[in-house]
Parts: structure tokens; sequence; C-alpha cells
């Protein structure tokens, strides 16, 4: 089991790996060997709060499918293993990232003095602009 934060938790008896033929680095060898990964857990089958997998599907965007498994393929790396191991870490850091609350945004008001200098420049502009007009015969 992987611990991701206090409450939210990976068991990795549930990960399923699937090697599949990959493209990429390799040459004529990747067309032999199945070295490309895809990690399969059904984010379904446990407990997870609700503002979790909100979250998990927000941030994964299609990597969780409608029924609820999170699909992660890993083909950069010409090993087997090191594919696995590539695929295991994205999907901690997606759980990680999915698992912080996002911190709700406090109002503030604007300063008062930010609000009388804005006042004050409009008088400024006004006056300026009254002092560049012609003089009228009643004045």
């Amino acid at each position: 089991m992987i611990q991701v934060s206090d409450i939210i938790a990976i068991f990795e008896d549930k990960i399923i790996y699937k090697a599949v033929r990959s493209s990429g680095p390799g040459g004529q060898h990747v067309n032999k060997v199945s070295t490309a990964i895809v990690l399969q857990y059904d984010i379904t089958c446990h407990s997870y709060p609700e503002w979790f997998l909100i979250n998990l599907k927000k941030n994964g965007g299609n990597l969780v499918s409608k029924n609820g498994v999170l699909n992660i393929k890993s083909r950069s790396y010409r090993s087997h293993s090191r594919n696995k191991e590539d695929a295991l870490n994205r999907m901690v850091y997606l759980f990680k990232q999915s698992a912080q609350k996002p911190i709700k945004r406090k109002k503030t008001r604007p300063p008062k003095r930010v609000n009388e200098n804005r006042l004050l420049n409009k008088k400024k502009q006004s006056q300026k602009k009254q002092l560049r007009k012609p003089l009228g015969p009643d004045d």
C-alpha cells in the first residue's frame, strides 16, 4: 500500500499491469518485444472521498474512463521494468496532485486610499481639460 496522504492510499495489489507493443525507441527490437506498460486501477472499488474523485477526473482528464478505471500508458523507455516504474510514479504523482484540496479564495476589498486616489486623479484630469477650453464671451 502506497500512502499518498493521511486518508488516501493506493492499494498495490489492485493495480493491473498489461504489457503491450510499443512505438518509440528500440529499432527492430520494438517489433518483437512488448515493453510498453498499461497500468489499470479501478478507483470506484475503493472508498475514496467524493472531492478526491472529482479532482482525479479533472486532473487526469482522459486517463480516467467513464466506468472509473484509471489507465496510464508508459512507453518512454526501452525496458519493461523502467516503463512499469514510470507508470507507477505517474500514478502516484496524479494521486498526490488530486489529494490537495484547493484553498478557498477570500474576497478582499481595495483600500480606501486607492479609491480616493482614483477620484483625485479624475478631478485633476477634469480640471486640466477645463483649462484647455477657450474662454467664452461671459468669462
